[in-house]
């Protein structure tokens, strides 16, 4: 499985700290960027330090700007574009991937016009055969530091999902299999919203009960949004469901909660977007989450409550006070 020619479309830190996990195993790795002149900058000074700054990024990974070099005899893709440019990005490279070539996305969200899953999209444009999703409590900085990381790989081609396994596995990156794409891609874009709850409850100044609650009734909403897309109900107890709810909502090196707390302290959305180089795609996805819940009937009061401080204007603390004064439920309910 050493050796394999793998592209990795997107140059962002997730998409760096995978290169450096596939170099580290022995495959010959490019990655694509949009810019050609930083990406003229990260081959000079081997650092992405836009995206992945303070990690040495091996020399024998090549960056290039350039499509038709990107794809050039590659026996495998890895989608890596944050969500709100993947269809655009997508459509950049249609007609450069074949049907026979491997292609796994690890983009964490939904498509803002038709509620597709990332490698729905990529399917329907690219054109190839079934495309794999990766998942899982995986920071970039620590994947790329070589701290131990656990994903989920899925696929509706199992035999795809295992050798995709075999390509990113080893000592410090260890990637199960699963054939729920549907419920392994939900359960990575889903969380990002709950994260950023999360976060202005650490911002508000709330104690460990509220995130407590926040994280579980969070999961309850992924999983009956899960299910009614078609889902099997114990992904979300898996890595892409709990494993990435708990580590996006507690870490401090999560993008989503950090976005909450400066929220909950009374930031204004655009402040804090317009002070951040990368991407936290529950911002983009809140939206794109509570509109495919009311489509199909599912109340998501959480991510309800997200959209409408990121969108309306809502004050954090009285997000809380509604969601704590909702009619009681069940707990299943």
């Amino acid at each position: 499985m050493s050796n394999r020619r793998i592209t990795v479309i997107g140059d962002g830190g997730w998409g760096t700290a995978l290169a450096i996990v596939l170099n580290s195993n022995g495959h010959r790795v490019r990655v694509w960027g949009p810019f050609a002149d930083y990406i003229a900058e990260v081959n000079a000074s081997r650092e992405n330090r836009k995206f992945l700054p303070g990690i040495d990024v091996p020399p024998d990974i090549e960056f290039t700007a350039d499509r038709e070099q990107a794809t050039d005899k590659a026996d495998a893709f890895v989608l890596a574009v944050p969500t709100k440019f993947y269809g655009d990005v997508m459509n950049s490279f249609k007609g450069l991937v074949t049907e026979d070539q491997l292609v796994v996305s690890v983009a964490k969200g939904l498509h803002r016009e038709t509620h597709k899953r990332m490698s729905e999209l990529a399917e329907g444009i690219l054109e190839c055969g079934p495309v794999a999703a990766l998942s899982g409590p995986s920071h970039a900085e620590e994947v790329a530091r070589g701290v131990p990381t656990a994903v989920v790989i899925a696929c509706k081609d199992h035999g795809k999902a295992e050798v995709l396994q075999q390509l990113f596995s080893n000592e410090r990156f260890r990637a199960y299999t699963s054939d729920d794409v549907i419920g392994v891609e939900l359960g990575g874009a889903l969380k990002n919203v709950i994260a950023i709850a999360a976060g202005a409850s650490d911002g508000i100044g709330f104690g460990d009960n509220t995130k407590a609650a926040l994280i579980t009734r969070g999961l309850a909403e992924i999983m009956r949004l899960g299910a009614a897309m078609g889902a099997h109900p114990a992904t979300f107890s898996g890595l892409s469901g709990m494993g990435d709810l708990i580590v996006t909502c507690a870490s401090r090196l999560s993008r989503n909660r950090s976005v909450g707390e400066r929220l909950g302290k009374g930031e204004s959305i655009d402040r804090i977007l317009a002070s951040m180089e990368q991407v936290a795609e529950g911002v983009w996805n809140c939206t794109n989450a509570r509109d495919l819940a009311r489509e199909i009937g599912v109340e998501v009061p959480i991510t309800e409550q997200v959209y409408a401080v990121i969108n309306e204007g809502a004050d954090p603390r009285a997000a809380v006070q509604s969601l704590m004064t909702r009619v009681l439920k069940h707990e299943r309910e």
